[in-house]
Order: C-alpha cells, then sequence, then structure tokens
C-alpha cells in the first residue's frame, strides 16, 4: 500500500482532533477524504506528510515509516496545502527552481518544463507569482507538488476558490496523474469527489465514519430506496405490511418511494401483493443515493 494509517491520534487540550484512525490507500487510486469543517482532514493530512507529529499511532508511506525514516518517506510525497503558500515576488521558473533545489531534483530544468506543461502554466511561466489569478497560483502549488515525481500526492482543497472552468482543469489534472500515483485530496465540492473518485473516506469529529467505494456507501449509511408506481390507488398499509419495507413516503396519489436494505427481497414482495391483489405495476426501479445524500446522513446527524 502507498498510504497505510494505523490508530492515528492527534490531541489539543480536551479536544480529540484526530480520533483512532485508520485505513489504507494503493497505488493508483484517487480517494476524496471528506469531513465537515473541523472534523480532522487538515490535521490528519499534515500528520502524514510529516507537518504535524501524531500523538499515537502508525504512517508509512510508500514503503517507509514516518516515525522511522521521516525524511526518506517525505521524499515520496508532494503536498499542496490548503492556504499554498507561495512566494509572490519570485517568478514561477524561479519558484520551481527554488523548489526543485530544496528537493535534490537531478535535471531540474527538464523537471520544470515537465510540471509546467502539466499543470497548464505554459502562458503564464515568465510571470511574477504574485501578478497570476488564484486559478495559476493553485497551478503553481500542484506544479511545486508534483517537482520531484513523487509516488504519493496530498492535496487539501486543491480546487479552493477557482471557477467552474479552472476547476474542470485542476481536475483533469488530477485524473491523469491518478493514473500511476497515489493521490488522497479534500474537497468540499461533493460532485467534484463523484467526477474523481471511485472510492470516500468520511471523518467527523475526528472519527472515521466510512470508508468504501462510492457505488456502495449508499447501502452502508442507511436504507436503499426503491421507487414504486402502481396504476391503481392503494392503500399506504399495504405497504407498510410487507416485510423487507422499512419506511415508506407517498410522492403522489400512484407513486411511493420505500426504503429497504434488501432490495431484491422488497421487489419479490412487490411482485406478489400485485398479484395477490390484480395491481398493475407502471414501474419499479431502485435508486442510488448520491454523495451529499451520504455525507449529510454520516455527518449531520451526528453533530
Amino acid at each position: 500500500m502507498s498510504i497505510t494509517v494505523k490508530g492515528l491520534k492527534k490531541v489539543y487540550g480536551e479536544q480529540k482532533a484526530v480520533d483512532d484512525i485508520s485505513f489504507s490507500i494503493g497505488q493508483g487510486e484517487i480517494v476524496g477524504f471528506l469531513g465537515p469543517n473541523g472534523a480532522g482532514k487538515s490535521t490528519t493530512m499534515k500528520m502524514i506528510t510529516g507537518y504535524l507529529e501524531p500523538d499515537a499511532g502508525e504512517i508509512e508511506v510508500a514503503g517507509c515509516r514516518l516515525q522511522v525514516a521521516p525524511l526518506e518517506a517525505r521524499k515520496k510525497i508532494g503536498y499542496l496545502p490548503e492556504a499554498n503558500p507561495l512566494y509572490h515576488d519570485m517568478y514561477v521558473r524561479e519558484y520551481l527552481d527554488f523548489i526543485a533545489g530544496i528537493h535534490e531534483v537531478k535535471n531540474p530544468k527538464q523537471a520544470i518544463d515537465n510540471v509546467i506543461t502539466l499543470t497548464g502554466l505554459t502562458p503564464e511561466k515568465h510571470k511574477k507569482i504574485g501578478q497570476l489569478s488564484k486559478g495559476y497560483k493553485q497551478r503553481v502549488g500542484l506544479a511545486a507538488a508534483l517537482i520531484h515525481d513523487p509516488e504519493v500526492l496530498i492535496l487539501d482543497e486543491p480546487t479552493s476558490g477557482l471557477d467552474p472552468n479552472q476547476i474542470m482543469e485542476i481536475r483533469d489534472v488530477i485524473r491523469k496523474l491518478g493514473k500511476n500515483k497515489t493521490v488522497l485530496f479534500s474537497s468540499h465540492i461533493l460532485q467534484e469527489v463523484e467526477a474523481l473518485c471511485s472510492r470516500v473516506i468520511i471523518i467527523n469529529k475526528g472519527k472515521l465514519v466510512a470508508d468504501d467505494e462510492l457505488k456502495n456507501l449508499g447501502q452502508a449509511s442507511s436504507g436503499i430506496q426503491v421507487r414504486l408506481s402502481f396504476r391503481e390507488v392503494l392503500e399506504e398499509e399495504w405497504l407498510r405490511r410487507l416485510p423487507a419495507v422499512m419506511a415508506v413516503e407517498r410522492k403522489d396519489p400512484n407513486t411511493w418511494v420505500l426504503e429497504t436494505s434488501d432490495p431484491d427481497a422488497l421487489n419479490k414482495q412487490v411482485m406478489e401483493l400485485a398479484l395477490q391483489h390484480n395491481l398493475n405495476i407502471v414501474s419499479l426501479q431502485t435508486e442510488s443515493r448520491n454523495l451529499e445524500e451520504v455525507f449529510r446522513d454520516l455527518t449531520f446527524k451526528k453533530q
């Protein structure tokens, strides 16, 4: 695994910012790291990158244990913090050359050319960083994180403050990087996470509340929704009596949304109900819950 976290803890006074979380991420995965403000996302990322020392737990990055070989582990990490600190009086190439020197990059000129092309900085590469737009400054931060060709990328709100076009461009860059690198990134734009990730980790109040494939999260957090329409009008109680039904909601006189943990069993029971009472089913389909609904279910109800 490229990132392995076991029993990670960080405490500030009486507040448990990160409370005994564990997860692993493999090479070639792009994983969304989600949680409400103050959930512990940035603290966790800072511990993985070595900027903060954990109070307990183990961190391994690309085969290097951070607590045992911190410098070796950091060489394998590219980090874009949420604040994205930059030297505004430096030119883009000058700044990237400075970062390349810190990482002791061999052939820095070639490395700078590569990341400028990859992050779309070519039109602005001769400008001072302070003259750049928010979007291009974010690209400079991403280029700096990539300059030493790390195996692991930790991106904290990489599209914060960008316009929709800039978000799409940075998203494309992250997607390309995810083909051969491990990418862990946080974002409050849930549509962005759905577009980029197949897997999501969600924390709330410092605790891990979900770690699963996107397609499975709806089932894990609560019941699955099945939308059902009949040609006839029927009594709600008929549906409530079905063993697989957890909840019933009427959308219009003929349409219902049923919640269940076993859609296959529910579909069978609905068919039997229709045969028993000579009902005509117009439609019967399972509806997947989007990430926003899952996120609220896992975090809002636990506030």
